[in-house]
């Protein structure tokens, strides 16, 4: 008697290496229909971004390749997740679904019904854990709450052990018979209808291979100095492995492991003080998840209350928001990370921290218009990693810098891109400026500037906001919010 089908159902684990439901359907028997389902309406507010999109399209187009390599295919499929799945469930006669976990809330509560109505029809349903080192209902403190601190929560999650990855060794995925009809990538229309992503091939290479091609190149030239070239936008010092872990082209136990091989060698783990502080990177993103899950609101509403009468400044017609989205405030630290945001959908951690900071302390514009640009534009725009990020910016979360905490954008400039080789690159009509004026060209000598080209009001924008008076405001809505 032939085993019943299982479908797969991919969703933010597009890979075939360490995909727990994808090893539970092999292990098994039977046909396997590997199935995607774009479900914009099921991802709530929080759908894909047309970043995030672009990526979403060469991906899947990576994983149908890699699965026609084994004698399979991606079935795609758009609408509502719950109809799409009965539908393909009576075209293969399925009796199994197996997935990955996810852990947005709109997401959650969509899976959570669309189980229940599956094993109330006789159905096997089985999900499984294929994006963390550890779930969010599995970590709790010593009171058996919700961690809202990073360092303990970090140092109670080295404790526990981390699986190893589960090896993909099979040759030929066995079909189901009939195989149902699939949308071709092209029909989902993620790719931009205006050529906006012009620079973004030469900067990604999506799919499961591009992500372990990135993770040896990085293990093996930048691991161990992390710790030293992390905050240097102008450097190739970190993994830019962020949008293959949200589209879970590469798990985070994967990254673990390559960082314990290079351990083997050494005898030490971690091998180096830059593996170390490279993991923790890992163990902030893990703990993004844990807050988003305990705290579903937090996308929308800062996690602390107090924050919700915070006197954000007016930006009538939104042209402050709009400096700033264009990389046009005249900060050019901040400019250059904006523009490289455009550019190639990914900005460096370090710049991605003064931008922020920019926004909600310079110009005190709402951190949810910074966290709501970021999603449309970031090739890696994770709902949980997003979300700590603004509001730890804000001062408003878990963790979060205070808000009296103000970057300078000139000295931050100085510090972690002393030569102006990032700004450089990215804001090309500063690029004749001298080191000494590059961060600050208002304060360089006319000469200068007619030597460099630079035409402060012209080809360059005058500051938008004097950081004196700025800082100056932003405390006194601190102070305001306080009383």
């Amino acid at each position: 008697m032939s085993v019943a089908p299982a479908i797969i159902w991919f969703r933010q684990d597009l890979r075939l290496q360490d995909n727990p439901a994808l090893h539970a359907a092999i292990a098994r028997g039977g046909g396997i229909v590997p199935l995607y389902i774009l479900d914009d309406a099921g991802e709530g507010r929080w759908r894909p971004g047309r970043a995030s999109r672009w990526w979403l399209h060469h991906a899947l187009t990576a994983l149908d390749a890699a699965l026609r390599d084994h004698g399979s295919r991606l079935i795609i499929a758009r609408g509502d997740s719950e109809t799409v799945l009965r539908e393909t469930v009576r075209l293969t006669g399925a009796k199994v679904i197996f997935w990955n976990r996810r852990y947005e809330p709109a997401v959650v509560s969509r899976d959570t019904a669309i189980k229940a109505e599956f094993v109330t029809a006789g159905l096997e349903v089985r999900s499984f854990n294929a994006a963390l080192l550890n779930e969010p209902h599995s970590i709790a403190n010593k009171q058996g709450r919700p961690f809202q601190v990073f360092t303990p929560y970090w140092r109670h999650c080295l404790t526990l052990p981390v699986a190893a990855p589960i090896k993909f060794t099979a040759s030929i995925l066995p079909a189901p018979e009939p195989w149902p009809a699939s949308l071709a990538v092209d029909e989902l229309n993620l790719r931009p209808r205006r050529p906006w992503d012009a620079a973004f091939p030469a900067a990604w290479q999506p799919g499961e291979a591009g992500a372990a091609k990135r993770l040896r190149t990085f293990a093996a030239r930048a691991l161990d100095d992390y710790d030293n070239t992390r905050d240097r936008p102008a450097l190739a010092g970190t993994s830019m492995l962020s949008p293959a872990l949200h589209f879970g082209e590469i798990s985070p136990r994967q990254v673990c492991a390559a960082v314990k091989v290079r351990s083997r060698d050494s005898g030490v783990f971690p091998p180096s003080n830059g593996a170390r502080v490279f993991l923790a990177e890992i163990g902030w993103r893990e703990f993004a998840h844990h807050l988003l899950w305990h705290f579903p609101r937090t996308p929308e509403a800062p996690l602390r209350d107090e924050f919700s009468r915070f006197p954000w400044a007016d930006d009538l017609g939104g042209e402050k928001l709009r400096a700033w989205q264009r990389g046009l405030t005249g900060y050019p630290i901040v400019d250059a990370g904006m523009r490289q945001l455009w550019q190639i959908g990914w900005m460096h951690n370090r710049v991605r921290m003064i931008v922020a900071s920019f926004l909600v302390k310079h110009l005190r514009l709402a951190w949810t218009h910074g966290a709501a640009w970021f999603w449309d534009t970031l090739v890696d725009a994770d709902l949980a990693s997003n979300t700590l990020g603004w509001q730890w910016s804000a001062g408003c979360g878990a963790d979060a810098a205070p808000y009296f905490r103000i970057f300078a954008p000139v000295l931050q400039g100085e510090k972690f891109d002393e030569n102006g080789d990032y700004v450089r690159r990215w804001v090309p009509e500063l690029a004749r400026l001298p080191a000494e004026h590059i961060h600050a060209p208002w304060t360089a000598p006319e000469t200068v500037l007619t030597k460099a080209g630079v035409q402060l009001g012209k080809n360059y924008p005058h500051p938008i906001v004097d950081h004196a008076a700025a800082r100056a405001a932003a405390l006194a809505a601190l102070k305001q919010l306080r009383a």
